[in-house]
């Protein structure tokens, strides 16, 4: 009878490996804190030039997307609205993802380590289980 990965036998380490890395990717991932810095009054894009920084807030952004969909509800067949609309919505969502601010929550060392032998032992049992004996 053929194991796990077409191995001989492993199917107990197989599913142990994958109990154990889903775990321990689980408890790493909740402990994760997303947080984010946007607002309307936020700047998403900045640059610097002759020693003054110039800044496009998540607010400008807005602008040239109103005037894309009046644009597109006014003609549909307008390809400046609809350049207009998309290009300014593709900004928007790459500045909200590009203000994400990624933070451990408090925890001990012990729950640290529980997370990590988790997941490196879990993975290394799920990996042994498909090598052929």
């Amino acid at each position: 009878m053929r194991g796990a990965g077409g191995t001989q036998g492993g199917t107990g380490q197989f599913f142990l490996g994958l109990a154990m890395l889903i775990g321990g990717l689980y408890l790493l991932l909740s402990a994760i804190m997303v947080t984010s810095s946007f607002g309307l009054g936020m700047p998403l894009f900045g640059w610097q030039m002759f020693g003054s920084m110039y800044a496009i807030t998540s607010g400008m952004v807005m602008i040239p997307f109103l005037f894309g969909v009046g644009m597109i509800f006014y003609n549909a067949r307008n390809v400046l609205g609809w350049v207009l609309a998309g290009g300014s919505l593709l900004a928007l969502i790459f500045g909200v993802i590009a203000s994400i601010h990624f933070s451990f929550r408090n925890m001990s060392a012990f729950d640290l380590i529980v997370i990590l032998v988790l997941v490196a032992g879990g993975l290394g049992l799920f990996l042994r289980s498909l090598r052929a004996g």
